[in-house]
């Protein structure tokens, strides 16, 4: 059997903190990632000026989106990445307005198949939005046909000050857990497609409400 290919994760950092609670849950699976022989590539976005959406279906045209900044330089590393991981901090019980920003345009502006790559999303609070947060991440693999990774409990960590997650030893080992996790879905995928391909696809049919 010839040998799997070197497997990429694309790791999205939504804290505006360079090496807060955030990246210490990220840093924890990049361990785990580089362990297993997956390359990784973390890109800050919460220290970003982010601008949101504005609906002018340019990109359905262009191929990319109107604004160009660290979305549209994003777009190939997403391409590319067998698996993609979202962290972010919860504000008011949900992500980070720019991480949301940002992921909102760069789901909506690539047109690529998304289909079968893996996602894992990860929180980051003091005490309590984790769950709702969790939800909000993991739809944007749901509406693009993305098998979503778990670990041993929702993919959460625990933390106010900076460090303070290196306490949270169950948050760490769901961290550990998640990584070893994507990485076998990840080599499953692969291995499927080369032996299956990937499902069948139908032409999208939209439903509109108001006619």
């Amino acid at each position: 059997m010839k040998p799997l290919k070197v497997l990429k994760v694309l790791m999205i950092n939504g804290s505006p903190h360079a090496k807060g609670n955030t990246f210490i849950a990220l840093h924890e699976m990049e361990k785990i990632f580089s362990e297993n022989g997956v390359d990784t590539e973390m890109i800050q976005v919460g220290n970003k000026t982010v601008r949101g959406c504005i609906a002018c279906n340019s990109c359905m045209k262009n191929g990319c989106c109107v604004f160009d900044d660290l979305v549209n330089e994003t777009a190939p590393k997403l391409e590319a990445c067998d698996g993609l991981v979202i962290a972010s901090p919860v504000y008011y019980a949900s992500a980070n307005a720019t991480l949301i920003a940002f992921l909102d345009r760069l789901f909506y502006s690539t047109h690529f198949d998304k289909t079968m790559k893996v996602g894992a999303s990860v929180v980051a609070a003091r005490r309590g939005g984790l769950s709702s947060t969790f939800d909000e991440l993991n739809k944007y693999f749901t509406i693009t046909g993305m098998p979503i990774a778990s670990g041993q409990y929702w993919n959460s960590i625990h933390g106010c000050m900076p460090g303070e997650a290196q306490q949270d030893t169950e948050g760490l080992q769901t961290m550990r857990t998640l990584a070893r996790n994507m990485t076998f879905l990840m080599q499953s995928i692969q291995l499927g497609k080369e032996k299956f391909g990937l499902p069948e696809k139908e032409m999208h049919l939209q439903t509109n409400f108001i006619r």
